[in-house]
C-alpha cells in the first residue's frame, strides 16, 4: 500500500512544493496549513508519517508531539524548524520526532529520512525534565553547526563513545559538556581531564588513582578522574599526548569495563561514558608509533569534527550576543556592536577559534566606554594590522585574497600563538594533511556537490577524488532544491 503523509506548515509556498515533490516520489499527500487539523488526522488514525513545521498559527508542534506520542506512539514525525539553534534539535528529540531538519532543507534527504522512517519507526526517545530546557550551551545557525546539533540530538540517549576532532579553541570541551547535560547521565558527574596540562608521569594516577606507597610522594590513597566520573562522563582532553603506558590502561577500560590504581591489584569495574577530544591527527600519530591504533578504532565509535570559526563566520554576530549578554550578566555594562564592528569580526581569520573571539569581546567590554562598538574600536584592538590584512579586506568586499596570502597570513598567526617557542616537528605533512579537508569542502561546495565538476576544478581523478572524500570523511555539499 502506498503510505500517506500528513504535512502541516502555515507557509503556503513549502506546502506545495512539500505535495508536489513527496507526489512525485510516489506517496499520498495530505496538507493543513495548521495544528488542529493535524491533530484531527492524527486522532483519526490516518496517516504512516507526519512532516511538521514547529511553529503554526494555534499551537506549538513541540506542545503536540507528546500528544501524538501518547496516542499513536509509532507514527514517526519530521519536525522543520527556522529556528536553527541547539535547543530545537535537542527539544524535538527530546518531545519523541523521528528528526529534525532546519529550514532551509534538502529536499532529497527529506525523502531519504522518510523512506528510512517508514522502513524502520525509532523508539520513543527518553525525555527530559522541563527544567532542562534553559540556558543555551551551544550558539550557532551555520550549516555546520546544524549537522553538529543533529548528531548530538542523536547520540543524547547513547552511551556510544564519541571522538571530537578540531582546532584549539572550537569548543570540543563545551560539546562535551552539552552532550553530558542533555543526555541521559546527566544525574551524574561530568570530569573533564586535559592530558597536555598533567605531567606525564602522573597521568596513570590522575586518571586511575593510586594507593598508598605505591610511588615516593604518595602517603594517602587517592581517587582518580574514572572514580570520580562514575555514573557520568569523563572528557579526556588532547588525548594524543597522552603515553603509550596509559593508553594500554584505558584500552583496558574500553574493553573489559574495568581498571586497577596505580600500585593496585583487585580490578574495579567502572560505568562511566568516554568522550575523547584532540587537535592532532591521530592516524599520523599511529604512524610514528605515538598512539595505539586498537585504541584509536575503540575511541573513534563516533567521530564528530568542529569547524574552525573562520569556516562559521556567519556564526559571528549570534557569538557576539550571546558573550555580551554572558557578560553583562557578570556584571559589564552593556554593549552593542554596529554592523561595521561585526563585518571586521567576520573577516578576522581567529587563528584561536572561539575561545579567542570571547576574549576579545570580554576585553572590549571591559575597556571601553563606548555604549556601541564600532569598527575602529575593534580595528584598534585587534592587531595593529588588521585593517591592511588580506583577511580583513576580503571581509570588507575588497576582493578576493590570493591563496598565498590566505596561507601566510595563517601559518603566522599559527607560529604568534606559539610565543618565543616552536611548534611541533612535521608541520610540513601537517600543514599538507589539515588543508586537504578544506580545500575539498570548498571545490565540493563551490560546485554545488558534483563530483565530476569538483574532481576537474582540482585537478583529479574522479575516483581519486571520491577516494579522499571516503579517507577524509568530507559531508559531500548537497544541492537539490530546497525550500
Amino acid at each position: 500500500m502506498t503510505a500517506t503523509i500528513l504535512v502541516a506548515d502555515d507557509d503556503a509556498a513549502i506546502r506545495t512544493v512539500l505535495n508536489q515533490a513527496l507526489t512525485r516520489a510516489g506517496y499520498d499527500v495530505r496538507i493543513t496549513s495548521n495544528a488542529a487539523t493535524l491533530w484531527r488526522w492524527i486522532s483519526a488514525g490516518e496517516g504512516d508519517l507526519v512532516v511538521t513545521d514547529v511553529i503554526m498559527p494555534d499551537e506549538n508542534a513541540f506542545d503536540l508531539l507528546p500528544r501524538i506520542k501518547k496516542a499513536r506512539p509509532d507514527l514517526p514525525v519530521l519536525v522543520m524548524s527556522a529556528q536553527n539553534t541547539f535547543m530545537t534539535a535537542i527539544k524535538a528529540s527530546e518531545k519523541g520526532a523521528y528528526d529534525y531538519l532546519p529550514k532551509p532543507f534538502d529536499l532529497t534527504e527529506l525523502i531519504a529520512i522518510i523512506g528510512r522512517a517508514l522502513a524502520e519507526p525509532k523508539k520513543k526517545p527518553a525525555r527530559l525534565d522541563d527544567d532542562t530546557q534553559d540556558g543555551m550551551p551551544l550558539v550557532g545557525r551555520s550549516a555546520a553547526m546544524q549537522e553538529i546539533y543533529r548528531v548530538l540530538a542523536r547520540l543524547m540517549q547513547t552511551d556510544l563513545t564519541l571522538m571530537i576532532t578540531g582546532e584549539s579553541g572550537t569548543g570540543k570541551e563545551l560539546v562535551a559538556k552539552a552532550l553530558h547535560d542533555y543526555g541521559k547521565r546527566r544525574n551524574g558527574p561530568f570530569v573533564a581531564i586535559n592530558m597536555a596540562a598533567i605531567p606525564r608521569d602522573l597521568i596513570e594516577s590522575e586518571l586511575f588513582g593510586h594507593e598508598k606507597g605505591a610511588f615516593t610522594g604518595a602517603q594517602t590513597r587517592s581517587t582518580g578522574r574514572f572514580e570520580q566520573a562514575e555514573g557520568g562522563t569523563l572528557f579526556l582532553d588532547e588525548i594524543g599526548d597522552m603515553p603509550m603506558d596509559a593508553q594500554t590502561r584505558l584500552l583496558r577500560v574500553l574493553q573489559q569495563g574495568e581498571y586497577t590504581t596505580v600500585g593496585g591489584r583487585t580490578p574495579i569495574r567502572t560505568d562511566v561514558r568516554i568522550v575523547a577530544a584532540t587537535n592532532k591527527d591521530l592516524k599520523q600519530s599511529i604512524n610514528q608509533g605515538l598512539f595505539r591504533e586498537d585504541l584509536y578504532y575503540r575511541l573513534n565509535v563516533v567521530p564528530l569534527r568542529l569547524p574552525p570559526l573562520r569556516d562559521r563566520a556567519e556564526d559571528i554576530p549570534d557569538l557576539v550576543r550571546h558573550f555580551t549578554q554572558q557578560g553583562e550578566k557578570e556584571g559589564l555594562d552593556p554593549k552593542r556592536f554596529d554592523n561595521e564592528a561585526l563585518d571586521v569580526l567576520k573577516g578576522y581569520s581567529w587563528p584561536g577559534n572561539v575561545r579567542e573571539l570571547e576574549n576579545v569581546v570580554r576585553r572590549l567590554m571591559a575597556l571601553y566606554p563606548q555604549d556601541v562598538i564600532s569598527r575602529e574600536i575593534v580595528e584598534q584592538e585587534l592587531r595593529s594590522d588588521i585593517s591592511d590584512s588580506p583577511i580583513a579586506k576580503a571581509g570588507a568586499s575588497a576582493g578576493p585574497m590570493t591563496i598565498a596570502q590566505a596561507v601566510e597570513e595563517n601559518m603566522r598567526s599559527y607560529f604568534a600563538g606559539f610565543g618565543d617557542s616552536l611548534p611541533p616537528s612535521g608541520l610540513y605533512e601537517r600543514v599538507l594533511t589539515e588543508v586537504e579537508y578544506p580545500l575539498i569542502l570548498a571545490a565540493l561546495t563551490a560546485t554545488r556537490g558534483n563530483q565530476i565538476k569538483a574532481a576537474d576544478l582540482l585537478g583529479l581523478n574522479r575516483n581519486t577524488l571520491r577516494k579522499k572524500i571516503r579517507e577524509l570523511g568530507v559531508s559531500v555539499y548537497r544541492s537539490s532544491r530546497s525550500a
